[in-house]
């Protein structure tokens, strides 16, 4: 809830009534030449000449309330309407085992690829206001996370929730894409996409990732492929008799037929080696399928001039009362 004035501009009338104030504090009363007023104004006193300035007071208040209440003070709320015809976006995020691999860094630190990829899908989820996303979750296995949902904090949560593993050891790319373009079909929408990633080869499951590319491009949908990490062998953490040590380990990512999977499906490729890149392609995918978003804006308004104007009538008649009864003035 926010207040305004409807028409602020009135609000500059205050400043000739903080004037009529100055003046009438200033100016000498009325008086009439008597031989022995001197005499009377030791009767009446200090407090008495105090006592005759509250009208003035009181006709201040009244005027101050008058231009606030013509203002029109206003407490209001506003509401949206968002109207987009939006983009239904399918991720398809690869947990098998090759996922342990550290040669990502999160401020300077080594995490795993899966923590960077979670990190970065997170900020890619939050970006999308407005827009659909599912999730698929794959190794040996393919399965769907969630299904399609405007439900941002329920993504999120899922997200923080993914493991290395969850799915199994394995790489099942064919499935992935072909339960993710299962999720995506007649859904109308914008546009529908496809954004799969993965540090390996396909060598699970039995469908082959052309052949699930190819079906789901004749369904309407855009793949983007991302191939994660760098290159040459990548440190693992394992477990020896002699404690926890570090390994260097080759990671066979199929870079060829990821970029034949994006091609098939009108989409690109991209290789992230580091988080900073993997960053970076999230955030040209982001600019790529941007939304066009239509928001109608609805105004609720509470007036609230009678608060100002019911001790307005108070305050004059207050004063009348004043001057014509405790404050008479004798002519």
């Amino acid at each position: 809830m926010m207040f305004r004035f409807a028409y602020p501009v009135l609000v500059v009338l205050l400043l000739p009534v903080a004037g009529w104030l100055a003046f009438s504090l200033w100016k000498k009363p009325a008086n009439i030449t008597y031989s022995m007023t001197s005499r009377i104004a030791r009767l009446a006193g200090k407090g008495n000449r105090v006592l005759a300035k509250v009208p003035v007071f009181i006709r201040t208040a009244c005027l101050v309330l008058l231009v606030l209440a013509a203002a029109r003070p206003q407490f209001y709320n506003v509401s949206r309407e968002i109207r987009s015809s939006g983009v239904d976006i399918m991720l398809c995020l690869d947990t098998s085992g090759s996922m342990r691999a550290l040669d990502f860094k999160i401020d300077d630190e080594p995490v795993s690829r899966l923590t960077a990829v979670k990190k970065v899908v997170s900020d890619f989820i939050k970006k999308r206001k407005t827009d659909r996303i599912g999730m698929v979750v794959f190794g040996e296995e393919a399965f769907t996370q969630s299904p399609l949902t405007m439900d941002k904090g329920l993504l999120l949560g899922l997200v923080e929730k993914m493991e290395i593993g969850m799915a199994g050891d394995r790489t099942a790319i064919g499935s992935a894409i072909a339960i993710g373009g299962k999720r995506l079909k007649d859904l109308k929408a914008k546009s529908r996409i496809l954004i799969l990633l993965t540090d390996g080869r396909n060598n699970a499951g039995d469908i082959a990732p052309d052949a699930a590319a190819e079906a789901v491009r004749a369904l309407g949908v855009k793949i983007y492929s991302i191939g994660v990490g760098g290159k040459g062998p990548a440190p693992f953490r394992v477990k020896s008799f002699f404690g926890t040590r570090i390994v260097h380990q080759r990671v066979d990512l199929d870079e060829t037929t990821l970029k034949k999977v994006a091609s098939l499906g009108r989409g690109k490729y991209f290789r992230a080696a580091d988080s900073k890149s993997l960053s970076e392609i999230y955030d040209i995918i982001d600019k790529e399928e941007k939304t066009e978003i239509k928001v109608k804006e609805f105004f609720h308004f509470k007036e609230l001039y009678r608060f100002f104007l019911i001790p307005a009538l108070f305050f004059l008649g207050l004063e009348i009362f004043l001057k014509t009864t405790v404050l008479r003035v004798i002519p």
